[in-house]
């Protein structure tokens, strides 16, 4: 059933960014130094070196601690209605650099650097504009880009849904005519047929409420495929498994591997007579897991091969896993081979299904 998917595993969206992270803390202390540097280099400017590299610590200091005080509160900051968390960065981050230049002058007073002017009211106030207009041009870009993201997740959620409902009228034919074979001759067979076509067709229908599984999960409905397509393809179909490496418990959207799989099938071993066999890979990379998929190359391609089954994988891998996972895909000597390298991501423990 490739293209046959479940909404993946995501985040409720926030309004706010995470400053927890490093790219968010990065971008303060980067825009904190753009700042220095452009008031040193200014025609007016009469601080030296040695203004420069105060400025510059003074500046990197307030930022980082801008950066810890949004991360701490911003639990208490997301709990407020409407825009309103915004707001209140927006107010912790004036509030942090008037304090801050407040102490900043008090201690080039008591030290008698001489760095400051006299006058802390003027030095103050301009800290302050500084830093609630530049506050507020980034949480201008935040909130655009928190926007962005959720339209993001929008589209990439209503492309989930609408191939949610495209599986491939043969597979369910070929199995039904199976199942019609086996009702007389094998009725223990048949009746696992059905459960095996049942539980891939629940997970491709969406009919569990959770927006993945496990990677356990995923094989199983991978084992559940290769064994109504072994009753169809008898000693044709001939598969080999290296998967006792891999993380189970780590998290994957449901119905993920299984359309590489049928793919193979499809692509790999039923256009040739003698049939072929299909190979199933892992293994544990450090916080990475890498899998791998190979079947043999037929003459003739088979009918129907669009690319849609590995462009739909592609999409949400990216879409669950972010720019760390990739997806590759190609001939290799006699075979094809789809090799994904999965960030191992941890599970929620509302995950597991309770009619099981």
């Amino acid at each position: 059933m490739p293209g046959a998917t479940t909404k993946p595993s995501t985040q409720p969206h926030s309004p706010l960014p995470d400053f927890c992270s490093l790219p968010v803390i990065s971008a303060l202390l980067i825009v904190g130094a753009l700042c220095v540097t452009l008031a040193w280099l200014a025609p007016q400017s009469t601080r030296g070196w040695r203004g420069y590299s105060v400025g510059m610590l003074f500046v990197e200091w307030v930022a980082m601690v801008i950066g810890v005080a949004l991360c701490k509160l911003r639990p208490w900051l997301l709990r407020l209605p409407g825009l309103l968390p915004y707001a209140g960065v927006w107010l912790v981050m004036v509030l942090i650099v008037v304090i801050g230049s407040v102490l900043a002058q008090w201690m080039d007073g008591t030290l008698e650097m001489r760095l400051i002017p006299a006058d802390s009211s003027t030095f103050v106030r301009n800290n302050a504009m500084i830093a609630a207009l530049l506050g507020a041009a980034m949480l201008r870009y935040f909130y655009v880009l928190a926007e962005w993201q959720a339209r993001l997740a929008a589209v990439a959620h209503a492309k989930v849904e609408a191939l949610q409902a495209r599986i491939r009228p043969h597979f369910l034919f070929n199995s039904m005519n199976t199942v019609a074979a086996l009702v007389r001759v094998d009725p223990e067979a048949a009746e696992r047929t059905v459960e095996d076509l049942s539980e891939l067709f629940r997970a491709a229908l969406g009919q569990d409420d959770t927006h993945s599984g496990t990677l356990g999960e995923e094989l199983q409905l991978v084992d559940r495929y290769l064994a109504i397509e072994q009753l169809r393809l008898g000693e044709r179909l001939r598969v080999q498994r290296d998967l006792d490496d891999l993380p189970i418990d780590a998290s994957m959207p449901v119905l993920l591997l299984q359309p590489l799989v049928e793919n193979a099938v499809r692509h790999g071993v039923q256009p040739l007579r003698e049939g072929g066999e299909i190979v199933l890979r892992g293994a544990r990379e450090g916080s990475m897991m890498r899998i791998e998929i190979s079947n043999p190359l037929a003459d003739r391609p088979a009918i129907g091969g669009s690319g849609h089954g590995l462009n739909n994988v592609r999409q949400r891998v990216t879409y669950h896993f972010g720019p760390r996972a990739s997806v590759e895909a190609g001939p290799q000597e006699n075979c094809f081979v789809v090799k994904l390298h999965l960030p191992i991501v941890g599970v929620p423990s509302n995950h597991a299904r309770t009619d099981r």
